[in-house]
Protein backbone atom coordinates (compact mmCIF):
# COMPACT_ATOMS: atom_id res chain seq x y z
CA UNK A 1 0.00 0.00 0.00
CA UNK A 2 1.41 3.41 -1.00
CA UNK A 3 0.37 4.99 2.29
CA UNK A 4 2.62 2.59 4.20
CA UNK A 5 5.66 4.13 2.50
CA UNK A 6 5.24 7.42 4.42
CA UNK A 7 6.66 6.95 7.93
CA UNK A 8 5.41 10.28 9.30
CA UNK A 9 1.80 9.16 8.84
CA UNK A 10 2.28 6.83 11.82
CA UNK A 11 2.60 9.89 14.06
CA UNK A 12 0.08 10.62 16.79
CA UNK A 13 -0.90 14.21 17.68
CA UNK A 14 -2.37 14.89 21.12
CA UNK A 15 -3.16 11.18 21.38
CA UNK A 16 -4.90 11.00 18.00
CA UNK A 17 -3.62 9.40 14.80
CA UNK A 18 -2.33 12.12 12.48
CA UNK A 19 -4.72 13.09 9.69
CA UNK A 20 -2.56 15.18 7.39
CA UNK A 21 -4.66 17.40 5.12
CA UNK A 22 -2.19 20.23 4.44
CA UNK A 23 -0.70 18.89 1.24
CA UNK A 24 -1.04 22.11 -0.76
CA UNK A 25 1.50 23.60 1.67
CA UNK A 26 3.84 20.60 1.47
CA UNK A 27 3.48 16.88 0.91
CA UNK A 28 5.00 14.25 3.18
CA UNK A 29 7.98 12.23 1.92
CA UNK A 30 8.03 8.51 1.12
CA UNK A 31 10.84 6.40 2.53
CA UNK A 32 12.52 6.14 -0.90
CA UNK A 33 13.00 9.91 -0.96
CA UNK A 34 14.37 9.95 2.58
CA UNK A 35 16.70 7.09 1.66
CA UNK A 36 17.93 8.86 -1.48
CA UNK A 37 18.95 11.93 0.52
CA UNK A 38 20.59 9.79 3.20
CA UNK A 39 22.44 7.75 0.55
CA UNK A 40 23.92 10.88 -1.01
CA UNK A 41 25.26 12.27 2.26
CA UNK A 42 26.57 8.93 3.52
CA UNK A 43 28.19 7.64 0.32
CA UNK A 44 28.46 10.35 -2.37
CA UNK A 45 28.76 13.76 -0.71
CA UNK A 46 30.74 15.89 -3.15
CA UNK A 47 30.47 19.05 -5.16
CA UNK A 48 29.57 18.44 -8.78
CA UNK A 49 30.72 19.31 -12.32
CA UNK A 50 34.22 20.55 -11.47
CA UNK A 51 35.74 17.58 -9.66
CA UNK A 52 37.75 14.82 -11.35
CA UNK A 53 37.53 12.32 -8.49
CA UNK A 54 35.09 9.41 -8.29
CA UNK A 55 32.60 10.94 -5.83
CA UNK A 56 32.29 14.13 -7.87
CA UNK A 57 31.85 12.22 -11.12
CA UNK A 58 29.13 9.95 -9.73
CA UNK A 59 27.30 12.78 -7.97
CA UNK A 60 27.42 14.82 -11.19
CA UNK A 61 25.96 11.97 -13.24
CA UNK A 62 23.07 11.47 -10.79
CA UNK A 63 22.42 15.22 -10.61
CA UNK A 64 22.21 15.49 -14.39
CA UNK A 65 20.13 12.31 -14.60
CA UNK A 66 17.57 14.13 -12.43
CA UNK A 67 17.48 16.89 -15.04
CA UNK A 68 16.65 14.27 -17.68
CA UNK A 69 13.91 12.83 -15.46
CA UNK A 70 12.34 16.26 -15.06
CA UNK A 71 12.51 16.73 -18.82
CA UNK A 72 10.59 13.47 -19.30
CA UNK A 73 8.11 14.30 -16.51
CA UNK A 74 6.99 17.57 -18.10
CA UNK A 75 7.70 16.54 -21.72
CA UNK A 76 10.21 19.30 -22.45
CA UNK A 77 12.06 19.22 -25.77
CA UNK A 78 15.56 19.47 -24.27
CA UNK A 79 17.07 18.77 -20.89
CA UNK A 80 18.96 22.07 -21.03
CA UNK A 81 15.56 23.79 -20.80
CA UNK A 82 15.40 22.53 -17.18
CA UNK A 83 16.91 24.93 -14.63
CA UNK A 84 17.16 23.89 -10.97
CA UNK A 85 16.08 26.42 -8.34
CA UNK A 86 15.18 26.31 -4.66
CA UNK A 87 11.46 26.22 -5.45
CA UNK A 88 8.62 27.87 -7.34
CA UNK A 89 9.21 31.24 -5.69
CA UNK A 90 12.84 31.39 -6.78
CA UNK A 91 11.93 30.08 -10.24
CA UNK A 92 9.43 32.91 -10.78
CA UNK A 93 11.85 35.45 -9.32
CA UNK A 94 14.50 34.16 -11.75
CA UNK A 95 12.21 34.81 -14.72
CA UNK A 96 11.00 38.15 -13.34
CA UNK A 97 14.58 39.32 -12.82
CA UNK A 98 16.04 38.10 -16.11
CA UNK A 99 13.00 38.70 -18.32
CA UNK A 100 12.32 41.97 -16.54
CA UNK A 101 15.82 43.35 -17.13
CA UNK A 102 15.58 42.44 -20.78
CA UNK A 103 11.99 43.32 -21.67
CA UNK A 104 10.11 45.24 -18.94
CA UNK A 105 10.41 49.02 -18.96
CA UNK A 106 8.59 51.65 -16.91
CA UNK A 107 4.89 51.56 -17.75
CA UNK A 108 4.94 48.02 -19.13
CA UNK A 109 2.33 45.52 -18.00
CA UNK A 110 2.11 41.89 -16.88
CA UNK A 111 -1.25 40.11 -16.90
CA UNK A 112 -1.84 37.84 -13.90
CA UNK A 113 -4.97 36.10 -12.68
CA UNK A 114 -6.95 37.36 -9.73
CA UNK A 115 -6.26 34.10 -7.89
CA UNK A 116 -2.45 34.18 -7.91
CA UNK A 117 -0.19 33.25 -5.02
CA UNK A 118 1.87 36.20 -3.81
CA UNK A 119 4.91 34.55 -5.40
CA UNK A 120 3.37 35.27 -8.81
CA UNK A 121 2.50 38.85 -7.92
CA UNK A 122 5.34 40.44 -5.96
CA UNK A 123 8.25 39.47 -8.30
CA UNK A 124 6.57 41.28 -11.21
CA UNK A 125 6.04 44.36 -9.07
CA UNK A 126 9.73 44.22 -8.13
CA UNK A 127 10.52 44.04 -11.86
CA UNK A 128 8.68 47.33 -12.30
CA UNK A 129 5.60 46.03 -14.10
CA UNK A 130 2.04 47.26 -13.71
CA UNK A 131 -0.21 44.26 -13.01
CA UNK A 132 -3.47 43.67 -14.86
CA UNK A 133 -5.52 40.98 -13.03
CA UNK A 134 -7.88 38.59 -14.84
CA UNK A 135 -11.17 38.61 -12.89
CA UNK A 136 -12.91 35.42 -11.79
CA UNK A 137 -16.51 34.68 -10.90
CA UNK A 138 -17.99 33.48 -7.61
CA UNK A 139 -17.27 29.86 -8.52
CA UNK A 140 -13.60 30.67 -9.01
CA UNK A 141 -13.55 30.48 -12.82
CA UNK A 142 -11.48 32.96 -14.85
CA UNK A 143 -13.28 35.32 -17.23
CA UNK A 144 -11.57 34.57 -20.56
CA UNK A 145 -13.35 37.37 -22.41
CA UNK A 146 -12.04 39.84 -19.86
CA UNK A 147 -8.59 38.23 -20.22
CA UNK A 148 -8.53 38.78 -23.97
CA UNK A 149 -9.48 42.43 -23.47
CA UNK A 150 -6.51 43.11 -21.15
CA UNK A 151 -3.87 43.01 -23.89
CA UNK A 152 -2.41 46.21 -25.29
CA UNK A 153 0.87 47.49 -26.71
CA UNK A 154 2.43 47.59 -23.22
CA UNK A 155 1.67 43.92 -22.36
CA UNK A 156 4.95 42.05 -21.93
CA UNK A 157 4.00 38.76 -20.24
CA UNK A 158 1.13 36.66 -18.88
CA UNK A 159 1.75 34.86 -15.55
CA UNK A 160 -0.96 32.51 -14.27
CA UNK A 161 -1.37 29.57 -11.91
CA UNK A 162 -2.05 26.13 -13.35
CA UNK A 163 -4.07 25.33 -10.20
CA UNK A 164 -5.19 27.86 -7.60
CA UNK A 165 -3.70 27.07 -4.21
CA UNK A 166 -6.62 28.74 -2.42
CA UNK A 167 -9.61 27.65 -4.52
CA UNK A 168 -8.41 24.49 -6.25
CA UNK A 169 -9.48 25.76 -9.69
CA UNK A 170 -7.69 24.08 -12.59
CA UNK A 171 -7.16 26.90 -15.05
CA UNK A 172 -7.38 26.28 -18.84
CA UNK A 173 -3.66 26.87 -19.42
CA UNK A 174 -3.67 25.67 -23.04
CA UNK A 175 -6.42 28.12 -23.91
CA UNK A 176 -4.73 30.92 -21.96
CA UNK A 177 -1.48 30.21 -23.80
CA UNK A 178 -3.16 30.34 -27.22
CA UNK A 179 -4.74 33.70 -26.39
CA UNK A 180 -1.45 35.10 -25.11
CA UNK A 181 0.48 33.89 -28.14
CA UNK A 182 -2.17 35.32 -30.49
CA UNK A 183 -1.02 38.68 -29.13
CA UNK A 184 2.67 37.67 -29.44
CA UNK A 185 3.00 37.70 -25.65
CA UNK A 186 4.88 34.94 -23.77
CA UNK A 187 3.30 33.14 -20.83
CA UNK A 188 4.57 31.74 -17.53
CA UNK A 189 2.66 29.01 -15.70
CA UNK A 190 3.00 28.67 -11.93
CA UNK A 191 2.80 24.88 -11.64
CA UNK A 192 3.36 24.58 -7.89
CA UNK A 193 -0.09 23.09 -7.32
CA UNK A 194 -0.36 21.33 -10.67
CA UNK A 195 2.76 19.19 -10.89
CA UNK A 196 1.77 16.57 -8.27
CA UNK A 197 -1.84 16.22 -9.37
CA UNK A 198 -1.94 16.54 -13.16
CA UNK A 199 -0.10 15.23 -16.18
CA UNK A 200 2.01 18.16 -17.39
CA UNK A 201 3.11 18.47 -21.01
CA UNK A 202 4.75 21.85 -21.58
CA UNK A 203 4.89 21.30 -25.33
CA UNK A 204 1.18 20.54 -25.49
CA UNK A 205 0.41 23.53 -23.28
CA UNK A 206 2.75 25.62 -25.41
CA UNK A 207 3.89 27.77 -22.48
CA UNK A 208 7.17 29.65 -22.45
CA UNK A 209 7.92 29.04 -18.77
CA UNK A 210 6.65 26.46 -16.25
CA UNK A 211 7.75 26.69 -12.59
CA UNK A 212 7.27 24.24 -9.73
CA UNK A 213 8.60 23.04 -6.36
CA UNK A 214 9.76 19.58 -5.37
CA UNK A 215 8.30 19.70 -1.87
CA UNK A 216 4.72 19.72 -3.15
CA UNK A 217 5.35 16.51 -5.12
CA UNK A 218 6.80 14.29 -2.34
CA UNK A 219 10.38 15.58 -2.84
CA UNK A 220 12.45 17.58 -0.32
CA UNK A 221 12.12 21.26 0.42
CA UNK A 222 14.79 23.43 -1.19
CA UNK A 223 14.60 22.08 -4.75
CA UNK A 224 12.49 23.36 -7.63
CA UNK A 225 12.46 23.79 -11.37
CA UNK A 226 12.14 26.58 -13.89
CA UNK A 227 11.40 25.25 -17.36
CA UNK A 228 11.96 27.75 -20.15
CA UNK A 229 11.79 27.32 -23.90
CA UNK A 230 15.29 27.25 -25.37
CA UNK A 231 14.57 30.13 -27.75
CA UNK A 232 13.62 32.49 -24.94
CA UNK A 233 16.26 31.33 -22.44
CA UNK A 234 18.94 32.00 -25.05
CA UNK A 235 18.21 35.74 -24.99
CA UNK A 236 17.80 36.21 -21.23
CA UNK A 237 20.63 37.53 -19.05
CA UNK A 238 21.76 35.51 -15.99
CA UNK A 239 19.82 35.78 -12.75
CA UNK A 240 22.80 35.58 -10.38
CA UNK A 241 26.57 35.72 -10.79
CA UNK A 242 29.26 33.44 -9.39
CA UNK A 243 30.70 30.02 -9.98
CA UNK A 244 29.26 27.52 -12.46
CA UNK A 245 27.38 30.10 -14.55
CA UNK A 246 30.54 31.28 -16.33
CA UNK A 247 32.92 30.15 -19.08
CA UNK A 248 35.72 32.71 -18.63
CA UNK A 249 36.25 35.42 -16.04
CA UNK A 250 38.77 38.27 -16.10
CA UNK A 251 38.71 41.58 -14.26
CA UNK A 252 37.69 43.20 -17.52
CA UNK A 253 35.06 40.80 -18.86
CA UNK A 254 33.02 37.64 -18.12
CA UNK A 255 31.71 35.14 -20.67
CA UNK A 256 28.62 33.25 -19.51
CA UNK A 257 28.09 29.50 -19.61
CA UNK A 258 25.72 27.61 -21.91
CA UNK A 259 22.20 26.53 -20.93
CA UNK A 260 21.12 25.59 -18.34
CA UNK A 261 24.19 26.40 -16.26
CA UNK A 262 24.04 30.13 -17.03
CA UNK A 263 21.09 30.29 -14.62
CA UNK A 264 22.53 28.01 -11.90
CA UNK A 265 25.12 30.05 -10.03
CA UNK A 266 26.89 28.48 -7.06
CA UNK A 267 26.80 25.09 -5.40
CA UNK A 268 23.49 23.26 -5.97
CA UNK A 269 21.61 21.28 -3.35
CA UNK A 270 22.64 17.91 -4.79
CA UNK A 271 21.10 15.78 -2.07
CA UNK A 272 17.74 17.47 -2.61
CA UNK A 273 18.11 17.04 -6.37
CA UNK A 274 18.52 13.29 -5.88
CA UNK A 275 15.50 13.34 -3.57
CA UNK A 276 13.56 14.95 -6.43
CA UNK A 277 14.65 12.12 -8.74
CA UNK A 278 13.39 9.55 -6.22
CA UNK A 279 10.07 11.40 -5.92
CA UNK A 280 9.62 11.43 -9.70
CA UNK A 281 10.31 7.69 -9.82
CA UNK A 282 7.85 7.15 -6.96
CA UNK A 283 5.10 9.16 -8.67
CA UNK A 284 5.73 7.49 -12.01
CA UNK A 285 5.46 4.05 -10.42
CA UNK A 286 2.24 5.03 -8.65
CA UNK A 287 0.84 6.49 -11.89
CA UNK A 288 0.03 10.19 -12.09
CA UNK A 289 -3.36 9.49 -13.66
CA UNK A 290 -4.19 7.07 -10.83
CA UNK A 291 -3.11 9.68 -8.29
CA UNK A 292 -5.39 12.25 -9.96
CA UNK A 293 -8.31 9.81 -10.01
CA UNK A 294 -7.90 8.98 -6.32
CA UNK A 295 -7.69 12.65 -5.35
CA UNK A 296 -10.77 13.46 -7.41
CA UNK A 297 -12.68 10.76 -5.52
CA UNK A 298 -11.54 12.31 -2.24
CA UNK A 299 -12.50 15.79 -3.44
CA UNK A 300 -16.00 14.76 -4.50
CA UNK A 301 -16.64 12.75 -1.35
CA UNK A 302 -15.33 15.50 0.95
CA UNK A 303 -17.37 18.17 -0.84
CA UNK A 304 -20.51 16.08 -0.36
CA UNK A 305 -19.79 15.31 3.30
CA UNK A 306 -18.84 18.88 4.20
CA UNK A 307 -22.14 20.12 2.79
CA UNK A 308 -23.83 18.28 5.66
CA UNK A 309 -22.41 20.76 8.17
CA UNK A 310 -24.63 23.71 9.09
CA UNK A 311 -23.40 27.13 7.99
CA UNK A 312 -20.38 25.72 6.18
CA UNK A 313 -19.53 27.68 3.02
CA UNK A 314 -17.09 26.43 0.39
CA UNK A 315 -15.13 29.01 -1.58
CA UNK A 316 -14.12 27.77 -5.01
CA UNK A 317 -16.70 25.57 -6.71
CA UNK A 318 -15.33 25.53 -10.26
CA UNK A 319 -16.33 22.51 -12.35
CA UNK A 320 -12.65 21.66 -12.89
CA UNK A 321 -10.85 21.43 -9.55
CA UNK A 322 -7.86 19.73 -7.97
CA UNK A 323 -7.99 18.33 -4.44
CA UNK A 324 -8.35 21.60 -2.52
CA UNK A 325 -11.36 22.73 -0.48
CA UNK A 326 -11.47 26.15 1.21
CA UNK A 327 -14.31 26.80 3.63
CA UNK A 328 -15.63 28.79 6.56
CA UNK A 329 -18.13 27.79 9.25
CA UNK A 330 -20.55 30.59 10.10
CA UNK A 331 -18.68 33.56 11.52
CA UNK A 332 -15.96 31.44 13.12
CA UNK A 333 -12.43 32.63 12.46
CA UNK A 334 -10.47 30.08 10.39
CA UNK A 335 -7.64 30.12 12.93
CA UNK A 336 -10.00 28.95 15.67
CA UNK A 337 -11.28 26.11 13.48
CA UNK A 338 -7.75 25.04 12.59
CA UNK A 339 -6.62 25.14 16.22
CA UNK A 340 -9.48 22.94 17.40
CA UNK A 341 -8.91 20.48 14.55
CA UNK A 342 -5.25 20.28 15.49
CA UNK A 343 -6.20 19.21 19.02
CA UNK A 344 -7.97 16.27 17.38
CA UNK A 345 -4.91 15.33 15.32
CA UNK A 346 -6.09 16.89 12.04
CA UNK A 347 -3.66 19.13 10.18
CA UNK A 348 -5.20 21.78 7.92
CA UNK A 349 -4.08 25.22 6.75
CA UNK A 350 -5.75 28.49 7.82
CA UNK A 351 -5.40 32.09 6.69
CA UNK A 352 -5.21 33.78 3.30
CA UNK A 353 -2.84 31.12 1.91
CA UNK A 354 -0.54 33.77 0.39
CA UNK A 355 -3.45 34.71 -1.88
CA UNK A 356 -4.73 37.83 -0.18
CA UNK A 357 -6.44 39.28 -3.32
CA UNK A 358 -8.61 36.13 -3.44
CA UNK A 359 -9.83 36.75 0.10
CA UNK A 360 -10.44 40.42 -0.72
CA UNK A 361 -12.52 39.28 -3.73
CA UNK A 362 -14.84 37.36 -1.38
CA UNK A 363 -14.66 39.92 1.44
CA UNK A 364 -13.30 37.44 3.99
CA UNK A 365 -10.11 37.37 6.13
CA UNK A 366 -9.15 33.85 5.12
CA UNK A 367 -10.38 30.26 4.98
CA UNK A 368 -9.76 26.82 6.38
CA UNK A 369 -8.09 24.84 3.60
CA UNK A 370 -8.14 21.06 3.25
CA UNK A 371 -5.89 19.61 0.54
CA UNK A 372 -5.40 16.02 -0.51
CA UNK A 373 -2.53 13.75 -1.60
CA UNK A 374 -2.25 10.18 -2.80
CA UNK A 375 -2.01 8.80 0.76
CA UNK A 376 -5.22 10.34 2.07
CA UNK A 377 -8.30 8.15 2.54
CA UNK A 378 -12.08 8.36 2.62
CA UNK A 379 -11.90 7.39 6.28
CA UNK A 380 -9.79 10.49 6.96
CA UNK A 381 -12.45 12.61 5.30
CA UNK A 382 -15.00 11.06 7.66
CA UNK A 383 -12.71 11.83 10.60
CA UNK A 384 -12.53 15.47 9.48
CA UNK A 385 -16.29 15.79 9.04
CA UNK A 386 -17.01 14.16 12.39
CA UNK A 387 -14.55 16.54 14.05
CA UNK A 388 -16.19 19.56 12.42
CA UNK A 389 -19.62 18.39 13.62
CA UNK A 390 -18.12 18.16 17.10
CA UNK A 391 -16.44 21.57 17.17
CA UNK A 392 -19.01 23.62 15.20
CA UNK A 393 -21.27 24.19 18.26
CA UNK A 394 -18.24 25.51 20.19
CA UNK A 395 -17.74 28.24 17.56
CA UNK A 396 -21.26 29.72 17.59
Amino acid sequence: MLRDQFPILNTTVYGHPLVYLDNAATTQKPQVVIDAINHYYTTLNSNIHRGVHHLAAEATELHEETRRKVQELIHARHNHEIVFTRGTTEAINLVASSFGRQFIKEGDEVIVSGMEHHSNIVPWQLAGARLRPIPFNDEGVLDLEAFAALFNERTRLVAVAHVSNSLGTINPVEQLTKIAHSHNVPILIDGAQGIAHLTVDVQKIGCDFYCFSGHKMYAPMGIGVMYGREEILDVLPPYQGGGEMIKDVTFERTTYNELPFRFEAGTPSVGDTLGLAAAIDFMSAAGIEKIASHEEELLNYATQRLSEIDQLRIFGTAPHKAGVISFLIGNAHPYDVGTLLDKLGIAVRTGHHCAQPVMDRYGIPGTVRVSFALYNTLQEVDTLVNALHRIAPMLQ
